[in-house]
């Protein structure tokens, strides 16, 4: 039976941040992915300045026609009257997700990971001093486990770390274009109706990202992405003519709770960790300052597993401080009225909405 220091479950950008700071600190790690092929999932794809730091301190090469530098963000009412603000320098990063996963692949393998991937993980038995993972290729033994196994992860289930299900349920649905990202700074762009919010993300020097979130019972079913279009005029008169440059692929819903981070030997990461909403763009900054943290407590951790006590108080107060950020947003998305009068505030007094946004994004916030 194959013997490992770190078994990694799932094989996304989180999953793959954490393989890299494992095995890059020299100690043996496998991760396991199910799919075969590189899998595309309904994400925001935009990378704040902090989670750029990441890529960056990973040495992570990424293709220039698979990603956009974006300067600023801007909100948009219904009206079309909106408010930019600029982020940190260096600004932050529009990135195909297929894109990313390739690019951490290629660092996850050179910092010694052992990636199986079209191997899926069906249950796992804890000893005191190690974990028996049973797997498509036979059983692996290893002395941590990581689940990165994304927003409805199965081995959180199985841990019994999942949390009460909420009432409320978002709901998210993105696509591509083949376009240039029209007047302006780069920057993404947050435009309100209501029921829905639509973020508009460039991703390449062609290429832009249009992603909806939203309530559900707000919009009339079925819900289609012509559908969500047609609350956006602006944004759909943008669009006309440029062609799909993938399928829309939908996610939700998107709340989701835990009851702790850690069990045993058995640890969890990225969305598989809690997730609130798409709508603050932290949810992989997150991940990779979690998989960061991580690799800070090893080898600690892996002789007394009761040093990730320890990642799981850092990484649920970053957490909180995601939480009470998106959670403020969503109320604020759900009622219209309240939501237009906050906006016009900040449409006359933009630099407040630049320093409220530098605040909440600055690198190791």
């Amino acid at each position: 039976m194959s013997r490992y220091d770190v078994a990694v479950v799932g094989g996304g950008p989180a999953g793959l941040a954490a393989a890299i700071e494992v095995a890059s600190r020299g100690h043996s790690c496998v991760l396991f992915e199910r799919a075969s092929d590189p899998v595309d999932k309904a994400c925001g794809e935009g990378l704040m300045p902090a989670g750029l730091a990441a890529l960056d301190a990973w040495k992570v090469l990424l293709a220039p026609e698979d990603c956009a530098p974006f300067e600023a963000i801007r909100y948009v009412q219904e009206d079309g009257r909106h408010v930019d603000a600029l982020l940190h320098a260096p600004g932050g990063l529009g990135i195909r997700r297929v894109a990313l996963r390739r690019a951490l692949v290629q660092v996850a393998r050179e910092s010694g990971a052992e990636l199986r991937e079209g191997c899926a993980v069906h249950g796992q038995r804890a000893s005191a001093d190690a974990v028996e993972i049973d797997t498509d290729a036979g059983a692996v033994t290893a002395k941590l486990v990581v689940a990165a196994d994304g927003l409805h992860s199965p081995l959180r289930k199985a841990a019994g770390l999942g949390g009460p299900v909420a009432r409320s349920r978002r709901f998210g649905l993105r696509q591509h274009f083949a376009r240039e990202p029209w007047d302006g700074p780069t920057r993404v762009e947050v435009h309100f109706a209501a029921g829905v919010e639509a973020y508009v993300t460039p991703v390449g020097s062609n290429r832009i990202g249009v992603a909806f979130l939203w309530e559900d019972g707000l919009i009339e079913r079925p819900v289609s992405f012509a559908k969500l279009l047609d609350q956006f005029p602006r944004l759909r008169e943008r669009l006309d003519g440029a062609p799909a440059d993938s399928r829309a692929l939908g996610a939700g819903p998107l709340l989701q709770r835990t009851r702790g981070l850690v069990r045993g030997r058995l640890l969890l990461l990225g969305d598989a960790a809690g997730y609130v909403d798409a709508i603050t763009g932290e949810g992989l900054t997150l991940a990779f300052d979690q998989a960061r943290r991580l690799g800070r407590l090893l080898p600690g951790v892996l002789r007394d597993p009761s040093r990730l006590q320890r990642y799981e108080r850092d990484s649920q107060r970053a957490f909180r401080s995601y939480a009470r950020l998106a959670s403020a947003l969503v109320a604020l998305a759900r009622r219209p009225t309240l939501r237009r009068v906050a906006i016009d505030r900040l449409v006359a007094h933009p630099s407040l909405f630049g320093f409220l946004l530098r605040s909440l994004t600055r690198p190791g916030h």
